[in-house]
């Protein structure tokens, strides 16, 4: 069996591991790729983004309110669709998207502390070091709740503070203006696709809320302080990106963004602080980076453990011991390392938006189709939120098409995979037995 402790997270802390997650390769790796998706006004991409998530979000407070649980999403899904395919599939969706995220964040530790030795993104160090945070976020995760919130908690503070500082200092050079940075070079123009495709990866920069039902029945009073904690880190989180934004589209122009895709809030530091403001973002990047991968880690692990208890999902020990939640911490740890060596950032984000939207539109359908009224949730919010979702969603996919086709194909193969194999397994496990699953 897993490992939960009720009571062990308060509501700082809950808000800490949210914000955690939210404010890392979000703003610190997407933002490029946003401001190539949505041209010179990318900032507004941040409040749209942040319009769709808070109606995404209704649904998983409301299923947190009835429901508070430690597997938080695998549990709301088993609640919609029962123990079958659909539920252990898109559970799976969401394990992956936040497996593909930590990568994510991971390679971004390693891009951004590069810049300190002026060396190349595309050094063969970015993977190592991205493997390195990996390493550590496992040894924190296996130190307790108690120490994960507290320092979760107070790092996800330093880096906030750090952001607010780095962007109000950009501003006050800027001299507080709303007009973007006067670009040098020629941009393509946005086209009203890429645009709603930009949303995409604003949404994936805010997912991070869904780290805070993950460890629901964890939280002190999780009736009222996990749909409190998602709030909270939603506002935060949207504050601090909004800020940001500005500060960078005030000081660098839109083709230098795009150009520094990777690093572009370092790069943004440079013109208005020289290489001091340089190393200031680098510490801040290296700061939210961890804060980040623990965060989320601590989160998936404990979301495949209890998909593993309510065996929607095979498992296996490898003569690894201690239980289950230690075990799928490791299974995590270990394919965030492999994403993070074989993938670059830009296709990274691309193939955890679209896993992540599809699986949002299924939870999405299920609280709508099987339990609003036992939630007590307005069916219009709910249809809202799933239309937003597959706009977005339908102008990513086709920009991505027209674009980097193999990004789409590799996240249409996951999805196929998951649900193929989530069939073949739940099929043998009932054929088998309970004891048959248990083997796996």
């Amino acid at each position: 069996m897993s490992d939960y402790k009720e009571n062990s997270l308060s509501l700082t802390g809950a808000v800490g591991l949210g914000t955690g997650v939210m404010i890392s390769a979000g703003i610190f790796a997407l933002l490029g790729q946003i401001a190539a998706l949505a041209g010179t006004w990318f900032p507004v991409m941040f409040i749209v983004g942040g319009i769709v998530t808070g109606f995404s979000a209704y649904s998983y407070i409301k299923m947190s309110n009835e429901y508070p649980s430690a597997g938080g999403i695998g549990m709301f899904l088993a609640k919609a669709y029962g123990q079958g395919t659909i539920t252990a599939s898109a559970a799976m969706l969401m394990a992956i998207s936040m497996v593909i995220n930590q990568s994510l964040v991971a390679r971004t530790f390693g891009t951004y502390t590069l810049q300190i030795f002026g060396m190349d993104a595309t050094s063969y160090l970015v993977p190592v070091l991205a493997v390195g945070l990996l390493l550590f976020a496992f040894l924190v995760n296996i130190s307790g709740n108690s120490f994960i919130q507290t320092f979760t908690s107070i790092v996800s503070l330093l880096k906030i503070l750090g952001l607010v500082t780095f962007a109000m200092g950009g501003l006050w050079v800027a001299g507080f203006s709303i007009t973007p940075a006067e670009s040098s070079g020629g941009t393509e123009d946005a086209t009203i696709a890429s645009i709603i495709a930009a949303v995409a990866l604003t949404i994936l920069s805010f997912k991070g809320f869904t780290t805070i039902t993950n460890s629901g029945s964890e939280i002190v009073n999780p009736n009222k302080n996990v749909g409190r904690a998602i709030v909270i880190s939603i506002s935060i989180s949207l504050f601090v990106y909004l800020l940001v934004a500005w500060a960078v589209s005030s000081n660098l122009p839109l083709d230098q963004i795009i150009a520094a895709r990777d690093y572009s809030l370092a790069e943004a530091a440079r013109p208005a602080f020289g290489d001091y403001g340089v190393w200031f973002t680098v510490a801040i990047a290296i700061i939210a980076t961890v804060s980040g991968i623990i965060a989320s880690v601590f989160a998936v692990s404990r979301m495949l453990a209890m998909l593993t208890d309510m065996k929607l999902i095979p498992h296996k020990h490898f003569g690894m011991p201690g239980r289950i939640q230690k075990h799928t911490l490791v299974y995590t740890i270990v394919l965030a390392m492999v994403l993070a060596v074989i993938f670059d950032l830009s296709r990274i984000a691309s193939v955890g938006a679209i896993l992540y939207l599809v699986m949002d539109m299924i939870v999405h359908w299920g609280v709508f189709r099987h339990l609003r009224e036992k939630v007590d949730a307005k069916p219009w919010i709910l249809i809202t939120a799933l239309i937003l979702d597959g706009i977005v969603l339908a102008a990513f996919v086709w920009v991505k098409l027209m674009n980097d086709w193999l990004i789409v194909a590799v996240s249409l193969i996951f999805i196929i995979v998951i649900f193929v194999g989530e069939y073949v397994f739940l099929k043998n496990r009932d054929e088998g037995g309970e004891a048959h699953a248990d083997h796996y």
